[in-house]
């Protein structure tokens, strides 16, 4: 935890110019990118000393002001800020055998799913897809090969990814940021530990994402997929909470009245009609 306190701090602070900042650059070649420590300390309003402590990790005591102050300082965004705050408070309790990380979806979940007219997936926090309906299973119809489709082992291991996402890098980018994030606010969550540890293992593109110390909490947003039987699909994706079931969500994916991709998820529902998904078998329920 500690090297993931200081990681995260030096490249926020690596990320922030004097110039932004509004200190004087007085001139000169500096020796590190963005801000020394003890320009982070003076605009917290810490000593310097006190801020190299909180950097080497020692950040557990840091009051609520003080953690506010350095934020504040970095420029840090609300989901930044939420995983320093995370970072410096790490008091989940480890779960017990009888409470499952990943609750079982409701059956009214899942008829939610199947009165949707859109693409739409329940996943968690280790990016396992637990549930979708009919137009979901077939937009993402490559990560449904495996017996256990998992977003993240898709993007980085499979290698029909790069030609599935419109922009890869990015969504490789934001997958590891999200990962980052919720690996902040459940630092004893074994499972996601372990999915770290295989990427990191198996990635090259993985380790480059993960170095990047980004945070990212997906709510909502546009993507490009290339679908190999209806073409690119130009979409907007929300993420809707479970109240009730935590670190489970719908991610929903919805065109533009009238646009292409609109008229293209008339012939992803045909496709997927004639299609019979049983013959890869798979944990995940399709309704």
């Amino acid at each position: 935890m500690k090297d993931e306190i200081r990681d995260f701090l030096i490249s926020r602070r690596a990320n922030i110019t004097p110039e932004q900042a509004g200190l004087p650059t007085g001139g000169g070649e500096r020796r590190v990118p963005g801000l020394r420590r003890e320009e982070v300390a003076l605009l917290a309003g810490v000593s310097s000393d006190y801020y190299t402590k909180l950097e080497r990790g020692k950040i557990r005591n840091a009051s609520d002001s003080v953690l506010t102050a350095i934020a504040r300082a970095l420029h840090l965004d609300d989901v930044e800020r939420a995983h320093l705050f995370d970072l410096a408070r790490p008091t989940r309790p480890v779960p017990t055998i009888s409470e499952p990380r990943t609750p079982a979806v409701r059956d009214s979940i899942r008829r939610v799913l199947q009165g949707m007219t859109v693409p739409a997936l329940v996943y968690n926090t280790t990016h396992d897809i637990v549930a979708s309906n009919l137009l979901g299973r077939a937009m993402f119809a490559p990560i449904f090969d495996s017996d256990r489709p998992n977003l993240a082992r898709f993007i980085f291991l499979d290698s029909r990814a790069p030609g599935f996402y419109g922009d890869w890098p990015l969504a490789c980018s934001l997958t590891a940021a999200m990962i980052r994030y919720e690996a902040g606010r459940d630092p004893l969550n074994s499972e996601l530990t372990a999915l770290i540890g295989e990427l990191s293992t198996r990635s090259p593109q993985f380790r480059r994402s993960w170095a990047e110390q980004d945070v990212h909490e997906h709510r909502t947003g546009a993507k490009v997929f290339h679908h190999n039987e209806v073409g690119d699909l130009d979409v907007t994706y929300d993420v809707l909470e479970l109240p009730g079931e935590p670190g489970l969500s719908i991610t929903t994916y919805s065109a533009v009245e009238n646009s292409p991709t609109a008229e293209k998820f008339v012939l992803l529902a045909s496709w997927a009609a004639s299609q019979d998904f049983t013959t890869h078998p798979t944990r995940t329920r399709i309704i």
